[in-house]
C-alpha cells in the first residue's frame, strides 16, 4: 500500500522559512515523480514543485522560483520542500503526491497547513 505522509506546516511570519517533508512508503522512489501542490482558501489546487529521483529533474512554478527548493533523500524515501522568503500569498494547505512515471497512476498524501502572517 502506497502511503504519503506530509508534515512541517505551521504558522510563520512573512519573510520566514519552513521546510515541508513528504515521507513515502510502499513505492520505489526512482519510479515516481514526487510533487507538492497547494490549495488556498477559495482557490483551486495548484502545482508548486516536482522532482524525479531517477534523473534529478525538478520543476517549480514561477511564483515560487528563487524562494522554494525541492529535494529528495532517496535513502529515507523523503522529499523536502524548503520554503524561504514566505509571503502571505503562500498560505495554503500543501499536499504531496506521487505520480508513477509514464502512467496516470497517482497517489495523494494528506495536507499540511502553512499560514504566513503579514
Amino acid at each position: 500500500e502506497v502511503q504519503l505522509q506530509a508534515s512541517g506546516g505551521g504558522l510563520v511570519q512573512a519573510a520566514g522559512s519552513l521546510r515541508l517533508s513528504c515521507v513515502a512508503s510502499g513505492l520505489s522512489f526512482d519510479e515516481y515523480a514526487i510533487g507538492w501542490f497547494r490549495q488556498a482558501p477559495g482557490k483551486e489546487r495548484e502545482g508548486v514543485s516536482c522532482i524525479r529521483s531517477d534523473n534529478g529533474n525538478t520543476y517549480h512554478v514561477d511564483s515560487v522560483k528563487g524562494r522554494f527548493t525541492i529535494s529528495s533523500d532517496d535513502a529515507k524515501n523523503t522529499v523536502y520542500l524548503q520554503m524561504n522568503s514566505l509571503e502571505p500569498e503562500d498560505t495554503a494547505v500543501y499536499y504531496c503526491n506521487a505520480l508513477l512515471v509514464g502512467s496516470y497512476t497517482i497517489y495523494w498524501g494528506q495536507g499540511t497547513k502553512v499560514t504566513v502572517s503579514s
